[in-house]
C-alpha cells in the first residue's frame, strides 16, 4: 500500500512531498519514536493523534485514521537513517523545527524519559539537520506545553 511513497522517499534526490504524503511520513516517524522504547503506550497514541489533528487541522476521527496509516508506513519504512533522511530533504527547515517539538511531544507523553527514546531523538535530530541546542529548545516547549 505505501510501496510507491517509500520509494519515493528512499529515491536518491527525493522530490518535496505532496502534502498528504508529507503529513504521513511525519506521522510515521512520530510512531517510530513512540515504539522506540518498546512500549507503544496509550498515552503515546493519544498525543501522536492529538499532535496531528493540532497540527494539520483535523477532526480526531480523520488524526487516528492518519495515525493508524503512519503505524503501517512505519512497520515498513525503512531503517530510521534512511527514513529520516528522506524526510530531511523533502521537508523546509523551519517545518522540521516543529517535527521535533512534536516528537519531544511524544517523547513526553507516558511521563517517563526512556533512554531508547532520547537516543533516537539525538539521531533524529541530527539527520533532521538540526542541532541539539533546537532539540533542547523543542523539548522545553513540549514539556511546557504538557505542564
Amino acid at each position: 500500500m505505501f510501496a510507491d511513497l517509500l520509494r519515493r522517499l528512499t529515491a536518491p534526490a527525493p522530490a518535496p512531498l505532496s502534502d498528504p504524503d508529507a503529513r504521513l511520513s511525519l506521522a510515521a516517524l512520530l510512531v517510530r519514536i513512540a515504539r522506540s522504547d518498546g512500549d507503544y503506550a496509550a498515552s503515546e497514541i493519544k498525543t501522536i493523534s492529538s499532535v496531528l489533528a493540532d497540527r494539520y487541522g483535523m477532526t480526531q476521527t480523520d488524526a487516528d485514521q492518519l495515525r493508524q496509516d503512519a503505524e503501517q508506513l512505519e512497520s515498513e519504512a525503512p531503517d530510521t537513517v534512511r527514513f529520516t533522511r528522506s524526510i530531511k530533504d523533502a521537508v523546509a527547515h523551519e517545518h522540521r523545527l516543529a517535527i521535533l517539538e512534536s516528537l519531544w511531544s511524544v517523547a513526553l507523553a507516558d511521563g517517563a524519559r526512556d533512554q531508547e527514546e532520547d537516543s533516537q531523538l539525538r539521531l533524529i535530530t541530527d539527520l533532521l539537520g538540526l542541532t541539539d541546542v533546537e532539540s533542547a529548545k523543542a523539548r522545553q516547549k513540549a514539556a511546557g506545553k504538557r505542564a
